[in-house]
């Protein structure tokens, strides 16, 4: 199989080899940055059709989290667009973390439709280092479809416990890998070589649900549902929070 897997990566290699050749000497990374958010624009409005009702019920549970001020700071990681703002309920103070600069002008348009949310500020900085950010600052940390693409998401998750306050929730939905042994898996991992430069750093195969159980958070709820979308290589979603 794993003979299988490297003889797939070397031809879909050759069909895309303009792009690694980009890749290698580093023209692909500047074009893939300023023109991702595009792509982005077009996938989490679908993406967002698909998954309102699964994106209120995870996101709902915010309300409870409010107590007598009305108020939460809440940081998105990875904030892309902005496309969780419209299932965020009112009273919600947004902080925007993202590396790419290039998403501040689709926040900004996206928080001119969402009166209804207080924004912040938006950090650009990696998940894996938010010193931006103090100690225990947010009550709420969000995640959608990003810790498929950083760098560590044991460093990741390390830095939400930092500035979550004790009794603060992240909440999140991934896509992870599909079950090892499955045909589905094996293209996981022929196309990831690709895929990882064509998503701005995705990664198809991480299982990402034991990054969550290894975390040592003190409350975690998960479940898993179906790719939205069926026709692009991601895996099935997991969706829940996880409590400091």
């Amino acid at each position: 199989m794993d003979a299988l897997v490297r003889l797939l990566q070397l031809l879909v290699l050759l069909l895309t080899l303009p792009l690694h050749l980009m890749a290698l000497l580093g023209y692909w990374q500047p074009l893939c940055k300023s023109c991702f958010p595009y792509l982005m624009v077009v996938l989490t409005a679908k993406t967002n059709r698909m998954m309102a009702s699964k994106k209120r019920e995870l996101f709902g549970q915010i309300r409870g989290l409010m107590g007598a001020s009305g108020k939460v700071a809440l940081l998105e990681l990875g904030c892309g667009t902005g496309a969780n703002f419209e299932f965020y309920p009112a009273g919600c103070r947004i902080t925007c973390l993202d590396p790419n600069p290039h998403f501040e002008k689709f926040l900004t348009k996206s928080m001119a439709e969402n009166r209804h949310l207080q924004y912040e500020q938006f950090v650009v900085a990696s998940g894996e280092d938010m010193k931006q950010l103090a100690d225990s600052s947010m009550d709420v940390v969000v995640s959608t479809l990003v810790l498929c693409s950083v760098e560590s998401p044991k460093r990741v998750l390390q830095e939400v416990q930092r500035v979550l306050r004790p009794g603060g929730v992240f909440f999140f939905l991934e896509h992870v890998a599909e079950p090892r042994g499955s045909w589905a898996f094996l293209w996981q991992q022929v196309l990831e070589p690709t895929w990882k430069h064509i998503g701005d750093g995705c990664c198809l195969t991480r299982e990402t649900w034991k990054d969550l159980e290894r975390a040592q958070f003190s409350e975690l709820q998960m479940e898993q549902h179906p790719p939205p979308i069926k026709w692009l290589p991601v895996g099935p979603h997991i969706m829940g929070k996880a409590v400091k």
